[in-house]
């Protein structure tokens, strides 16, 4: 455990410290985020290579964890959810698994930086809009202009600033969240190491799950509104 230049507690961080030791100078958001990646794209390669018909170990763990969402996303979006359901999976298990890199000891949550959080932000921002332009074509802008013809210039003024303030929402959600639990799990472990951390562990496993889960449901109804019809 280190100090920061202000006098608070800094955790020393084990993937910077590597990449310093090498002359690899990349943020640490970046770092974190390849780490992130590259366990995920090493789980999927071990459960591709020992597929079985009765699931077990990691297979078992991703069948509950992906036919859940789906069941999720085609109750509430319905059939057209499996088209969707692909980058909802992976919104859901990528962000959930940056979230809880924050609570191994020398490592730090990608998602506890804003930039992390902005860049998925806008993604999902695209990506509903293009589904969006994709099923309806020129028609989509009818989801801009509210139900009564009369308050059209009105209503396409306020979507628009509507649609264009959801990733800022996105981002600072997420971050906000992670971050005050990074800080917070930090200085009980300055104060009282082991005694204080170890039962937060659980409440902050739970609480990082549930924002994973909140930017899922977000996107979810997000790209169910670019698909429905416009009223």
């Amino acid at each position: 455990m280190a100090v920061a230049a202000g006098g608070l507690p800094h955790p020393l961080l084990i993937l910077p410290e590597l990449a310093n030791a090498v002359g690899l100078h990349v943020p640490n958001h970046v770092l974190f985020t390849w780490f992130v990646m590259a366990v995920l794209i090493i789980m999927a390669l071990i459960v591709r290579s020992s597929i079985a018909m009765v699931p077990a170990g990691m297979q078992n763990f991703f069948e509950v964890v992906i036919g859940g969402l789906e069941d999720f996303v085609v109750t509430n979006v319905g059939e057209e959810g499996r088209k969707i359901f692909p980058i909802l999976a992976n919104i859901f298990i990528f962000i959930w698994f940056m979230n809880l890199t924050g609570l191994v000891p020398g490592f730090d949550a990608p998602t506890a930086n804003i930039n992390t959080n902005a860049a998925m932000a806008v993604i999902v921002f695209l990506y509903y809009n293009y589904w969006g332009v994709r099923e309806h074509g020129l028609g989509y802008i009818k989801h801009f202009m509210g139900p009564i013809p009369a308050l059209s210039p009105l209503m396409l003024i306020l979507e628009i600033i509507s649609h264009c303030a959801r990733p800022l929402s996105l981002t600072l959600r997420l971050f906000g969240n992670i971050r005050g639990e990074e800080i917070v799990l930090v200085l009980l472990f300055t104060l009282a190491p082991v005694v204080s951390t170890i039962p937060m562990y659980f409440l902050f496993g739970l609480a990082k799950t549930i924002q994973a889960f909140i930017f899922f449901i977000l996107t979810m109804i997000y790209l169910k509104g670019s698909l429905e019809h416009a009223h």
